[in-house]
């Protein structure tokens, strides 16, 4: 008798189905920046009505792939190549803060928490689930924010984050299949580096390990998104002093 697996019989809201099925294609690449959303035809491409594409693209503004423009409708979200190195360097700033102060206050449930996420995106396959990934790497530093027990980071955190084009990275990969294994496989290491630290309550382990795992996405941001490298190193700097200093 065939089996159906767990994974066949979950049942997502349908804004969440017509969210991750928009994020697929924009990773894909079948929607440039700039690309206008339009709900009525999302909806009848999609057989479905109007509300729950609408609220499928509030949450695709909410991630950071999609703005939405007065009087107009939502896009596809366009960013300068200043913009994106002034949320490198942010994200740079507030996951070091973050990593400091989760080591101190961060619960045994909640480091089981991540711990559990990182087993479950490390059974997730690179290609097929790239969305996914995408959202449960997203997950997983915004419950480290959360373990930072600090209300305002967390609001600030949030906000840089929907800033940071993650989603461009992946696109990026998405086209670059044999790029895509490796920096998963980093990624699911860097993540276990930093629960590792945050499990040993170790501060400056956790700061450098949060440190090196943004870095990693600057060097795809100039690789593959083509950002100036002296954008980038400029907001490096600072961080990497740091770095230094604790490796000697």
């Amino acid at each position: 008798m065939t089996m159906i697996s767990d994974r066949a019989i979950i049942h997502k809201p349908l804004k969440e189905e017509i969210f991750e099925a928009l994020h697929r294609e924009i990773i894909a690449g079948k929607f440039s920046p700039g690309d206008w959303l339009r709900q009525d035809v999302i909806a009848g491409q999609m057989g479905v009505s109007m509300t729950p594409v609408r609220e499928a693209l509030d949450l695709l503004v909410a991630a950071g792939l999609a703005e939405r423009v007065a009087y107009r409708g939502v896009r596809v979200r366009e960013m300068s190549a200043g913009d994106i190195a002034e949320a490198y360097g942010l994200r740079l700033l507030l996951e070091a803060e973050i990593a400091r102060e989760a080591a101190c206050r961060i619960t045994p449930n909640q480091l089981e928490a991540l711990a559990e996420m990182v087993s479950r995106m490390r059974k997730l396959a690179p290609l097929e689930d790239l969305a996914a990934v995408r959202q449960m790497s997203r997950t997983f530093h915004s419950a480290v924010a959360e373990a930072s027990g600090n209300s305002l980071l967390i609001r600030l955190y949030a906000i840089v984050a929907n800033a940071f084009p993650d989603w461009l990275l992946y696109e990026a990969l998405f086209r670059n299949p044999e790029l895509l294994v490796e920096s998963m496989s980093a990624n699911h290491r860097e993540h276990e580096e930093i629960v590792e630290a945050l499990r040993a309550r170790d501060g400056r382990a956790a700061i450098q390990s949060s440190l090196k795992h943004v870095m990693d996405s600057g060097k795809w941001l100039e690789q593959h998104l083509n950002i100036p490298a002296d954008l980038l190193r400029e907001k490096e700097e600072p961080f990497l002093i740091f770095i230094d200093q604790n490796i000697r």
